[in-house]
């Protein structure tokens, strides 16, 4: 078989794609005063407890609730939790 005849199977390095929901952004709340945020962190505590602590620190009038996982991802809200939420942060740190 001459080289130009050759015929290479290969994968696909991207895999198959699990579809995702799409949804807008929210808008921008004008002031986060009393308004109640939640931390949805994974990953490494060194950077997470910083980073905790400074925003708490920062911003004292804001409800901080936290839900934090030393696994690969960061845990949803529940429904019952985004009805109360007014902004979440939501991150995997390494």
């Amino acid at each position: 078989m001459a080289s130009k005849d050759r015929v290479y199977k290969c994968l696909n390095p991207v895999g198959i794609q699990e579809s995702v929901d799409m949804s807008p952004l929210a808008p921008r709340l004008n002031t986060i005063d009393g308004k109640e945020i939640w931390f949805s962190i994974c990953g490494e505590p060194d950077i997470t407890i910083a980073l905790e602590k400074r925003l708490k620190g920062d911003y004292p009038n804001v409800n901080w609730k936290t839900k934090k996982t030393y696994q690969t991802a960061p845990i949803p809200l529940t429904p019952e939790e985004m009805k109360t939420a007014d902004a979440l942060i939501q991150a995997v740190a390494w």
